[in-house]
C-alpha cells in the first residue's frame, strides 16, 4: 500500500513529457546547483570567527558524513530502483542507476539545515532556518525531474532527523568541542598572513 501511495505521489509531482525552456532550466538548477549552498554556508560560518558558529558548522559536517554513511548502508541492504530504471514517469537529467532510497542530495540539505537550525549560534540558526525551504525545493526538483520518488525524500528527512538527534548526544558533542580548537590552530597557522592583515577573523 505504501508503495502504491509512493507511485501515486510520484505521478503527481513528476513533470510532464513536454517540459522544456526555463521551467526545465530552473528545475535542473535546483536539483544540481542549490546543494552548493551547503559548503558555502558552512565556510561562511567558519570564517565568521565565532566559536559557536564554528562548532555548529563542524557539527553539521559531522552529521552529514554520518548521514551519507547511513544512506550507503541502507542502499546496500535494500536496493530500490530509480524511476527511470523501472521505466516509470519522465526523466530530464542523467543519473547513475544506483539505489534511489534515500536521496543523498535531500539528506545533505535536510541534515545541514536541521543541525544548524537547532544549534546554539544565532547566526547558524538563521542560516539553517533559511536553508530548510531551499532543502524542500531541492527535494521537489529531483522528484519533478524523475530521478527520485517522494518516499526517497521522506527517507532522507528521517535520516537527517536521526543524525540531528545523534550529533547532539554527549559523545559527538564532546568530540566536536575537542575538534574545533584543533581545527582553529591549523586554520590560524595555514592562513596566518591574511589573518594578520585583517582579511580573515582569527
Amino acid at each position: 500500500m505504501l508503495e502504491h501511495l509512493n507511485l501515486y505521489l510520484f505521478s503527481i509531482f513528476n513533470a510532464h513529457a513536454g517540459l522544456h525552456g526555463w521551467p526545465l532550466s530552473a528545475a535542473l538548477f535546483a536539483a544540481e546547483r542549490l546543494i552548493l549552498l551547503v559548503p558555502l554556508m558552512l565556510l561562511l560560518l567558519w570564517l565568521g570567527g565565532d566559536s559557536l558558529q564554528r562548532q555548529a558548522a563542524v557539527r553539521a559536517a559531522m552529521a552529514t558524513a554520518g548521514a551519507l554513511a547511513a544512506n550507503a548502508v541502507i542502499g546496500l541492504l535494500w536496493f530500490h530502483p530509480r524511476p527511470f530504471v523501472a521505466g516509470i514517469g519522465h526523466t530530464f537529467m542523467q543519473h547513475a542507476p544506483d539505489s534511489s532510497f534515500p536521496s543523498d542530495h535531500a539528506t545533505i540539505m535536510f541534515t545541514v539545515s536541521l543541525v544548524l537550525a537547532f544549534s546554539q549560534s544565532v547566526n547558524a540558526r538563521r542560516i539553517g532556518t533559511w536553508l530548510l525551504p531551499v532543502s524542500i525545493v531541492v527535494a521537489w526538483s529531483r522528484v519533478f525531474l524523475g530521478v527520485h520518488y517522494p518516499a526517497d525524500m521522506i527517507g532522507a528527512l528521517v535520516v537527517a532527523l536521526g543524525m540531528l538527534a545523534l550529533v547532539n548526544t554527549r559523545t559527538p558533542a564532546a568530540l566536536c568541542a575537542t575538534l574545533v580548537p584543533a581545527m582553529e590552530t591549523v586554520y590560524r597557522r595555514v592562513l596566518a598572513a591574511p589573518i594578520a592583515r585583517g582579511w580573515l577573523r582569527p
